[in-house]
């Protein structure tokens, strides 16, 4: 569906302004002048779909380290398609937005981070007033570490619970990506008034509004000074209260301790790793639990040491040393000198800060590299 027949539905008495604006098909220009320049360059590239290229340029542009934002079609079959023949549905194409970026100033989680307050995931026919597959959302991975990065994303987002329906938004390997037509290029910019009036009425900022509220702006981390950790972040306090039980918040953000044998993974014997319920950071091996007869899971070591730390907690008169994870600083639990060889340590560790992986699952959930550790392929 062409956006002149979409501006009809929205408003007869602006047809003339809209048909030149969002529903005509002025001849095919050339790319941006800088396109070709900025593809020879060594910036991150990123490829996202989100409905109407119009309405997902401006986000990215306005961020720190993002060179350019380039409007364009991919995932079809048709070469060099035009923006008539991408909106009427036969070239398989979607609109999308091509984003250079530094990755020394800012991450690809935190564009995704971009992306996914700037869509309805939800939605498989289209986004807000655009309907059509051309209008679908998509995320176009450029290699397999932006495919693990773009899966813990979304799994992230889904156990948030922040949306009524299922996320369906796919993760797709890129494919050769068209620059549209030069008008389309920052048409916020160009065409500012045109650009408003359709974006108002989309229904895209009314969305976005209801959906994340405060939460809509995100703020990019500081490459700089950000953890070595890199793909594992923590969630505002908001989104904890409610992506997690309420066990799982009184454990790791206020240092509770759950009831012995009346948790999830005392008696698990299943073969996997554990990871932070908070950030997803891997924490555990089940190579390495052992039946310490607690109540609680127990561990003779980490399965990275950098993501946990250490404390000396003095709670209930006593000296004991507590265990954090590093990224998300979640309480874990404590350890103790009295575990089996060959380290002699006990971690016992509360199930409600953890999350299990089955071997099964490694892959698909992006924790690949350890599948070796279980004589897996």
């Amino acid at each position: 569906m062409t956006r002149s027949y979409i501006s009809l539905l929205i408003g007869i008495s602006f047809i003339l302004l809209v048909l030149t604006g969002l529903g005509a098909s002025p001849k095919k220009e050339g790319a941006d002048p800088g396109v070709r320049e900025i593809a020879e360059s060594n910036y991150g590239v990123a490829t996202f779909a989100g409905g109407c290229f119009w309405c997902m340029e401006p986000p990215f542009e306005k961020l720190a380290g993002v060179q350019k934002v380039i409007s364009g079609y991919t995932g079809g079959h048709k070469k060099n398609p035009t923006y008539k023949e991408v909106s009427y549905g036969s070239t398989g194409h979607v609109e999308a937005v091509q984003i250079y970026f530094d990755p020394a100033k800012i991450s690809y989680q935190d564009l995704l981070e971009v992306f996914w307050r700037n869509v309805d995931p939800t939605d498989g026919g289209g986004q807000f007033v655009d309907r059509g597959s051309s209008y679908v959302t998509g995320i176009f991975v450029h290699d397999e570490e932006q495919r693990k990065l773009a899966q813990k994303s979304k799994m992230k987002l889904e156990k948030s619970k922040r949306y009524d329906r299922k996320i369906v938004t796919p993760i797709i390997q890129v494919t050769k990506f068209y620059p549209a037509e030069g008008y389309h290029q920052d048409y916020y910019k160009k065409n500012p008034v045109r650009y408003k009036y359709y974006r108002v009425r989309s229904g895209r900022d009314e969305f976005i509004e209801k959906t994340w509220g405060t939460e809509r702006n995100y703020k990019p981390k500081n490459i700089s000074t950000e953890d070595s950790g890199g793909e594992y972040s923590k969630p505002s306090d908001s989104e904890l209260k409610k992506s997690l039980t309420e066990m799982q918040y009184e454990v790791t953000q206020k240092e509770g301790t759950e009831p012995a044998f009346d948790n999830e993974y005392w008696d698990n014997k299943k073969q996997g790793i554990y990871v932070d319920v908070v950030s997803g950071e891997p924490l555990f091996s089940s190579l390495d639990k052992f039946k310490s007869g607690t109540g609680w899971p127990s561990f003779t070591r980490p399965l990275v040491d950098k993501n946990m730390v250490t404390k000396t907690d003095t709670s209930f008169f006593m000296k004991r040393t507590e265990v954090r994870s590093a990224i998300a600083d979640s309480h874990l639990g404590h350890l103790f000198e009295d575990g089996p060889a060959p380290t002699g340590l006990r971690y016992c560790i509360n199930s409600a800060s953890l999350r299990f992986i089955p071997v099964e699952n490694l892959k698909e959930e992006g924790y690949e590299e350890y599948v070796s550790l279980f004589g897996e392929s």
